[in-house]
């Protein structure tokens, strides 16, 4: 799913009247898809609270860190090879300063702890003792490469820098406690005063005073402590902050799969349950009273459906913050646009399968008054649940009107239609609050059509289709297709798609029975179902 909102003809709230209030109920309007499709693997910026997602995080940016000072040791140890081969003539040198061993040594460890830091070999406790020995080890040997340099290259300066480098840089990309980066930094510098004596009692310069020369080193060694513990303070604690701010009372934000003008859309899990969902946050630019009588009927309205093929409403509340939300079940499928983008068009007897679903969904909506309004490919989601696949789940009741209720005209007004152009039934472009079951009805066979076919009904720029809907009869699916489409079930979705309401099926029951008479339909067995997914896992 997509981060960010489109405005295109596919997916649009459009005004009937021109000036500010219809660009405003354009704003409200705008829907949030719901949480369908499985999301990307979540930012490394994001801080795990679960015991094996920390691991995961712990290795994933101690390998980083120590892939990136092994990367600069080894240009570094590069250069020096280069320089020492180009001095070789003109200078003697004993041979541990003609070639920097220790050096070498520095950046074999980190090379080490790259890799065995991305083997997942190891526990939690056993990479902070990789992060630990891997970070001392390493300043070790760039203390002890400083000892055997020429004095002339200024070696006690070079190893402060050098270590000053790595520290930091341990202390941005590594999370640890302030305490831990302490100690692990004050290990990693308490050599420089001793080896800087040793540099400068060996080789006692004429214009340097030795006492000073140390002095110097151990106060900024003192420094790369303080600055290490500091970041590290900084950023452990932004990520703690980053935890709370991604928990939303008994439930853990995983990952964002979607967003649009009024909300965002979580994957999250139940702390205690470990239940996956998918939390639907008010978004705060959209929190306007208006948007906030929505969004809450949304919820309430959904909550009222108990039918299995109705995406299920599990909480509805607020934050701390006053940030409303309201938790649904997330489902790990695929959505129907998707499948017939990537697949093509289905089988008819898939079609049929899904409809009849659907049709259940809707039937139980109708029954206690509500219009979806916006029944489209991208709003039914096909999955796998309780064994069963290819079972079918309608979404995004943003739009839903309450027939029997008391809508307020602010919630659905009469200047604008809501929903998407290519599924919109003509009365509902004429007037949005004539709408009624058929309406749905009518969007419905516009989907049979979409998946039979793998074209909408009317397509084109927003104001051709829109007059598409009121004016032109739709070419039949096997004129579309070029093939020959089952007669029975090719009736049942131009009738579906009459201009009249009154020629439409009456019902959703009515639909599902004129689907049951589809005899010249071959099934869809559930044995084929199941092969399909299992090549979608594969695949």
């Amino acid at each position: 799913m997509s981060h960010s909102e489109e405005t295109s003809p596919s997916d649009a709230t459009v005004p009937l009247s021109s000036g500010a209030d219809s660009e405003a109920s354009r704003s409200s309007l705008t829907r949030v898809e719901a949480a369908r499709m499985r999301g990307s693997t979540p930012p490394a910026a994001f801080a795990p609270t679960d015991a094996s997602g920390e691991r995961d995080f712990l290795a994933e940016r101690l390998a980083l860190f120590a892939r990136i000072a092994c990367l600069a040791s080894s240009g570094f140890l590069l250069m020096r090879i280069v320089l020492n081969a180009v001095a070789e003539r003109s200078a003697r040198h004993a041979p541990l300063e003609r070639f920097p061993v220790f050096h070498l040594v520095a950046t074999v460890i980190f090379s080490s702890v790259w890799l065995l830091a991305g083997s997942h070999a190891f526990s939690n406790r056993g990479l902070r003792r990789l992060d630990a020995a891997g970070t001392i080890a390493a300043a070790l040997a760039y203390n002890v490469m400083a000892w055997t340099m020429p004095l002339s290259w200024r070696s006690d300066q070079l190893v402060l820098l050098i270590l000053s480098a790595v520290l930091l840089g341990r202390a941005a990309l590594v999370p640890s406690e302030p305490r831990r980066t302490a100690w692990i930094s004050t290990a990693s510098v308490a050599p420089i005063p001793f080896v800087t004596f040793l540099i400068f009692r060996a080789n006692p310069p004429g214009d340097l005073v030795p006492g000073a020369v140390v002095t110097q080193a151990t106060l900024w060694a003192t420094f790369i402590v303080v600055l290490a513990t500091l970041i590290s303070n900084i950023i452990f604690h932004l990520r703690r902050s980053v935890a709370r701010a991604r928990r939303l009372g008994q439930y853990e934000l995983l990952e964002k799969i979607g967003e649009g003008g009024m909300g965002i859309v979580y994957r999250a899990e139940h702390e205690m349950l470990r239940r996956p969902t998918a939390i639907k946050l008010l978004a705060p630019h959209a929190a306007g009273e208006q948007s906030l009588r929505r969004f809450e009927r949304e919820a309430q309205l959904t909550a009222r459906l108990a039918n299995p093929h109705t995406v299920s409403v599990y909480d509805f509340g607020r934050t701390p913050e006053g940030a409303f939300y309201y938790v649904m079940e997330y489902l790990d499928g695929i959505d129907l646009e998707r499948l017939v983008r990537g697949e093509g068009p289905l089988p008819p007897g898939r079609v049929v399968h899904i409809l009849r679903q659907v049709c259940e969904a809707l039937a139980e909506a109708h029954g206690v008054g509500l219009v979806h309004r916006d029944i489209k490919p991208a709003n039914i989601v096909l999955s796998e649940m309780g064994g069963i696949s290819d079972f079918a789940k309608v979404l995004d009741f943003g739009l839903v009107k309450d027939v029997k209720g008391s809508d307020d005209l602010r919630l659905t007004r009469e200047d604008v239609f809501a929903g998407t152009p290519q599924y919109l039934a003509p009365e509902t472009i004429e007037n949005g609050l004539s709408s009624d079951p058929r309406s749905d009805l009518y969007a419905l066979g516009a989907v049979a059509y979409f998946l039979l076919t793998g074209s909408p009904v009317f397509d084109g720029r927003l104001v051709e289709v829109i007059q598409s809907h009121l004016q032109r009869s739709p070419e039949p699916p096997s004129a579309r297709l070029g093939r020959r489409v089952p007669a029975k079930l090719e009736r049942v979705v131009l009738d579906c798609l009459e201009k009249d309401p009154l020629r439409r099926p009456e019902s959703a029951h009515a639909l599902m029975d004129r689907l049951d008479a589809c005899d010249d339909v071959e099934p869809w067995r559930p044995e084929e179902a199941q092969r399909w997914w299992r090549q979608r896992k594969t695949a």
